[in-house]
């Protein structure tokens, strides 16, 4: 019993040592930086700018340029094949993170070290901390869709996994998850399950057997609890027969997944009953997770970005359950938590842990010269302002282009509280054109909200431009939920798709032809689960997945797919 209080996380101490950090933030990036310079100023790479031990915010932005991770890769590439392990970190990388790869259309290396884990927990707990104080849980469990990949040895013998992959098998997440007493109501068999839906069937199958105790509904993404909840109005009559019967469906066929699930199963008619007369006592599944699990207190992962469009069926399935999104970073590390849990999703705001890293701002508005204007420090923000973030790093990145675009909405005592906007390199572009995945989430709603009338919704979409034919045009991918018999009310989906790009690039080219009409197409149900096969073939953890609004020429895998399930195609009459 001692040991379990001692394991236990003060919140309020947290939040003073987050108080503490964000009043000074200035300082605290200074420190940081020199801190960073300090431990990995005799690597290549900074040697190569001449910083000659000068540990300065004025030095290092003078010296040390912008870069991107192609710019980076050939060290890191080198570091995997173990033929330079310090060359961007004074101690050596022993572990690679992988990106999702939906960006891209593969998978990026990215270094991993005890310095990027610490800074995970400490967000984890920072956030914790504040969601607390609004909806404090106590010895209860999580429902956690949480999936982990494979790890594979290196060239140089380097374990590499995805980012979400190397934190769930550190012993510090597992620690934290129980500190913050909401521990995974899984086994790590089911976590680490080489077989994504049989993993899917087991988390649904031990949180209703933990029913009760279940505080937390959450998976890393959004897109992730709505995958699960879809299949569970699939599977569900068999899960209530494994919970009756008090054994494991043949579908599992993973022996160590299913020695350790059938090992919590025991007959149980009530609860089956239960889970039964829920289930058949609900309208279209709305507010399955509320019914299922009670004691649940919120829904909780990322819900910013592209995942906004997973919120409305999230709702739906959620009941009035609140939202509360998760914190904000990428496979490159952290930037800011979630410090005010009563916003809704799509209001979030994330405080910079000044301590994490060294951060720097791009201001989006053009300088005099119609030039990329130069970066500006973290206290040196404007409210209102929308930038480009910069990172430097414990893990060897340094002035590094995180691709995301943010407005700071305020501040945190001297901290800003940044909105995530968009990735910034995500853009629909023809000629003079320029749409962000922003400006198609948005256009895809307001087209999607025409779907109501047919009692349908939309699952998921993406685009891509046609640049094959002359003039180019727009491609927009839609999966719906019914069969497409009306096509006057999917034409004037498209014909809505088309007007609501607002840009005046576009309407301009559009009005004289210089972009072709904008083009609908109907893909078959169940065509971006293939995508996200696909990229766990390519050794992505579903938990990091996230499906890619915008499919480029390189991505040809990805266009194969799409290609080959259109049902129906439409072309805009808007204009």
């Amino acid at each position: 019993m001692l040991e379990k209080m001692e394991e236990r996380l003060d919140p309020e101490a947290v939040i003073e040592e987050f108080e503490a950090l964000s009043r000074d933030a200035e300082r605290v990036q200074r420190e940081t930086l020199r801190t960073i310079l300090e431990q990995n100023g005799e690597t290549e790479y900074l040697q190569r700018w001449g910083l000659n031990g000068r540990t300065d915010p004025h030095s290092f932005k003078t010296r040390v340029p912008l870069v991107s991770h192609a710019d980076l890769e050939p060290y890191i590439q080198r570091i995997a094949d173990g033929k330079s392990p310090s060359a961007l970190t004074g101690k050596p990388i022993t572990t690679i993170s992988l990106s999702s790869g939906t960006t891209q259309g593969k998978p990026k290396f990215v270094p991993f070290n005890d310095e990027l884990m610490d800074s995970t927990m400490q967000i984890y707990k920072t956030s914790f901390a504040f969601r607390n104080r609004e909806y404090p849980i106590a010895n209860g469990k999580a429902l956690q869709f949480i999936y982990s990949s494979k790890q594979f040895k290196t060239k140089g013998g380097l374990a590499a996994g995805t980012a979400t992959t190397n934190v769930y098998r550190n012993e510090k997440f597992k620690k934290t998850m129980r500190a913050m007493q909401t521990p995974c109501c899984s086994p790590d068999e089911v976590i680490f399950g080489p077989d994504f839906n049989q993993s899917l069937y087991c988390h649904l199958l031990c949180g209703l057997i933990s029913r009760d105790k279940i505080q937390v509904v959450s998976s890393t993404f959004a897109h992730s609890i709505v995958h699960a909840f879809r299949t569970f109005e699939q599977v569900w009559e068999d899960l209530v027969t494994d919970i009756r019967k008090g054994s494991l469906n043949s579908r599992i066929t993973v022996p160590s997944v299913r020695t350790a699930v059938t090992k919590l199963l025991e007959p149980n008619a009530e609860l089956a009953d239960k889970i039964y007369q829920t289930c058949a006592g609900l309208s279209n599944w709305y507010g399955v997770i509320k019914e299922l699990f009670p004691n649940t207190k919120y829904i909780y992962g990322i819900m910013t970005g592209s995942m906004e469009p997973y919120l409305k069926k999230l709702r739906h399935y959620a009941g009035g359950l609140p939202l509360l999104s998760a914190d904000y970073g990428s496979s490159e590390g952290w930037v800011g938590a979630n410090v005010n849990p009563l916003l809704p999703p799509e209001m979030a705001t994330f405080a910079v842990l000044p301590n994490i890293g060294y951060f720097e701002f791009i201001p989006l508005k053009e300088g005099s010269d119609g030039g990329e204007r130069d970066a500006v420090g973290l206290t040196e923000v404007e409210v209102g302002a929308e930038y480009e973030i910069i990172v430097t790093n414990f893990a060897g990145l340094y002035r590094y282009r995180l691709g995301d675009v943010v407005k700071v909405k305020g501040f945190h005592n001297s901290t800003p509280e940044l909105q995530f906007i968009c990735r910034r390199n995500l853009l629909l572009t023809v000629n003079i054109d320029k749409n962000t995945e922003k400006d198609l989430q948005i256009a895809v709603e307001s087209a999607a909200n025409l779907l109501a009338s047919e009692k349908q919704e939309l699952v998921d979409f993406t685009s891509r431009v046609n640049s094959a034919v002359d003039p180019g045009h727009y491609v927009v991918f839609w999966e719906i939920s019914g069969d497409p018999q009306n096509n006057e009310v999917l034409q004037e989906c498209c014909n809505c798709l088309d007007r609501s790009f607002v840009d005046a690039g576009y309407v301009g080219s559009r009005k004289i032809n210089a972009i072709g009409p904008l083009e609908l197409r109907i893909v078959r149900k169940g065509t971006f689960h293939k995508i996200l096969d696909h990229y766990v073939g390519l050794g992505a953890a579903v938990s990091q997945f996230k499906t890619p609004r915008c499919v480029g020429p390189s991505n040809g895998d990805v266009l194969q797919i799409l290609s080959v399930n259109v049902v129906k195609s439409y072309f805009s009459s808007a204009y």
